[in-house]
């Protein structure tokens, strides 16, 4: 069977558009807020988690849309997300960053995903 793409005419001034830069993946600090759903994981008294999250993306939308997607198929119910900013911005604010957690975030941009550092369970 012949490859009939080349008759195929190019899209209405697909040739005229500039070509897209592709944007640098970074990785953000995220701070996901987790209600309680069933097969959800979390101690069984507990209401609800805290999770700091590291998780790449072109920007902040995008780690935050990848970060709930991720929660949701792990059964978990997040609520609120609050972005803390990239390496770069945290250490310009004054944070100072461990070794661990700069390693957290390094493995986040090599493996293009989501690492969830940290799980604090709220009680009442």
């Amino acid at each position: 069977m012949a490859d009939d793409s080349d008759d195929i005419p190019p899209e209405d001034g697909a040739a005229d558009r500039p070509k897209k830069e592709k944007r640098p993946q970074r990785v953000f600090t995220l701070i996901v807020e987790v209600g309680r759903k069933a097969g959800d994981g979390l101690p069984d008294k507990a209401t609800g988690a805290a999770l700091m999250c590291y998780a790449s993306g072109v920007d902040e939308a995008e780690a935050v849309r990848e970060t709930v997607a991720l929660l949701k198929d792990a059964d978990l119910a997040p609520l609120e997300v609050q972005g803390l900013g990239t390496l770069e911005e945290r250490r310009k604010a004054g944070e100072e960053i461990d070794a661990t957690e700069e390693a957290l975030m390094e493995r986040a941009l090599a493996e293009n995903s989501v690492v969830v550092a940290q799980m604090s369970p709220f009680y009442d």
